[in-house]
């Protein structure tokens, strides 16, 4: 006979009481920290506003129930919907992550830690209403900033080491965790209620990386974020009302979420928590692409140059060589048909023969009506991609954390290129003085694409401004975006 489990409830798992403590109890000093994370607020709202555009974005939002209006709800930038917190925190992170255009955080994970901005700013909106509507002072933009920071800090201090998607498992796991922590403290939850929430996030069942990969590479992907964010603050309601948590949730043998679901392997940690992640995010700032193969677009940009400059076409490329590192060979290196605009922002040979045709690559390009030129079939075709054990090296050294890619171009008469080589993309920290203008560039055109100039300017004049910013009351700078 097997020896009796003990039914004596154990000491909470060290992974939650370090989040949970986290939260409660760090106090963010780093200026760097708060003036990168006011322009990721700019960047992930305005990737927001550019999902307006595509009618497969929109059909999503709005409230559950149509003609639903929640009453000091949460308002979503861009649209006249004002819904409960969860259904706005989907909204929301729906809008920031449907055109894989924001923020990405590489290591052993990889994911888009700004995609928890859907739960963030839906909860303090519908906190600082409610406040204002009894009197109490309302939240900041400051409580916000702290949000992401640490949002960012728990999502990607996780993912350093811990490969989800080696294990089947969607990066989105991180955001729910993620979420329910900040937006837990946010409710008000003391330290038992924030480990109880996140206990339930990790008990709760975990998104299949399916989705993402061939054959069956679909929209869900430009979703699925959004609705982690979401059951974040639905898990986080719940604890608010005492509802129990699940102490050993990982640890549990047999029953628990290393024994379940990563193999028996208890998590590993490379530093503890605190600004790391928000300092060092890397930007999608000129291309809305799979951030693996961000540097390689930029490659294909000279090239295309360069082929107008020598008066040659894609018809004289006999081979592309791409070297690359093993995450970008892994993710994005995809052969034969694609079948939607999902397929193709996740394959790097689709992504480099855009640029190289046409000297661009925007979220139009992965529409149909581009797709079926049937030149960038023809191209991808050429394209072989092959690791190089350095690029590999880099991207997982915490002192470089490069996304190296290379370009090789042979001709049909026996000439080639010489390799053009990129490292650090221009979202990059080692970029930032060369990005960040960029990045409000960006940000201008977003706004321009659903507000009148007088808005733009007034939401402008305050997203520039650190201290303006942290300063205003939450509702106060959601209602600036309301059209």
């Amino acid at each position: 006979m097997s020896a009796p489990i003990s039914n004596i409830r154990p000491e909470a798992d060290q992974v939650l009481v370090d989040i949970a403590d986290y939260v409660l109890n760090y106090e963010i000093k780093s200026t760097l920290a708060y003036e990168t994370a006011r322009n990721c607020l700019m960047d992930t709202l305005g990737c927001g506003l550019e999902s307006l555009e595509y009618p497969a974005c929109r059909k999503l939002l709005g409230p559950i129930i149509p003609g639903t209006i929640v009453p000091n709800g949460a308002k979503v930038p861009g649209t006249q919907f004002q819904l409960d917190p969860v259904q706005a925190a989907f909204n929301i992170g729906a809008m920031i992550r449907w055109l894989d255009f924001n923020d990405t955080w590489l290591a052993a994970e990889w994911g888009h830690p700004s995609d928890n901005l859907g739960g963030i700013l839906a909860t303090a909106d519908w906190l600082s209403r409610n406040a204002v509507a009894v009197g109490k002072p309302a939240l900041t933009m400051r409580d916000v900033l702290t949000a992401m920071i640490k949002a960012h800090e728990i999502q990607g201090c996780i993912a350093l080491e811990n490969s989800f998607n080696k294990v089947g498992l969607d990066h989105v796991v991180l955001v729910k965790v993620a979420s329910t922590a900040v937006v837990a403290h946010m409710l008000g939850l003391n330290r038992d209620e924030i480990i109880n929430a996140l206990s339930l996030a990790w008990v709760d069942g975990q998104s299949l990386r399916t989705y993402r990969h061939s054959p069956n590479t679909g929209s869900r992907k430009s979703w699925a974020a959004g609705d982690a964010t979401s059951r974040a603050v639905r898990l986080a309601l719940i604890a608010k009302t005492g509802e129990m948590g699940y102490p050993s949730v990982l640890s549990a043998k047999t029953w628990g979420f290393y024994d379940v679901l990563f193999k028996g392997k208890p998590f590993a940690f490379q530093r503890p928590y605190g600004s790391y992640v928000m300092e060092n995010v890397l930007f999608k700032i000129s291309f809305p692409a799979e951030f693996h193969s961000q540097t390689a677009v930029e490659c294909a940009m000279s090239i295309h140059k360069q082929l107008k400059a020598l008066e040659k076409t894609a018809e004289d490329i006999k081979k592309i060589t791409i070297r690359t590192h093993e995450a970008c060979i892994r993710i994005i290196d995809k052969k034969g048909p694609l079948n939607n605009p999902a397929d193709r922002d996740h394959c790097i040979q689709y992504m480099v023969a855009v640029p190289i045709l046409f000297g661009r690559l925007t979220a139009a390009d992965y529409e149909d009506h581009i797709a079926s030129d049937p030149r960038i079939d023809t191209l991808r075709d050429k394209m072989v991609c092959i690791e190089d054990q350095a690029f590999t090296a880099d991207y997982h050294d915490p002192e470089k954390r490069s996304i190296a890619n290379a370009l090789t171009v042979e001709f049909n008469d026996g000439s080639k290129l010489d390799e053009i080589v990129c490292e650090y993309p221009i979202g990059h920290k080692r970029r930032r003085a060369d990005g960040i203008p960029l990045l409000e560039a960006k940000f201008r055109t977003n706004l321009a694409r659903i507000f009148p100039s007088k808005q733009q300017q007034r939401i402008l004049e305050v997203s520039l401004d650190q201290k303006a910013l942290e300063n205003m009351s939450v509702h106060e700078y959601v209602d600036m975006y309301v059209i």
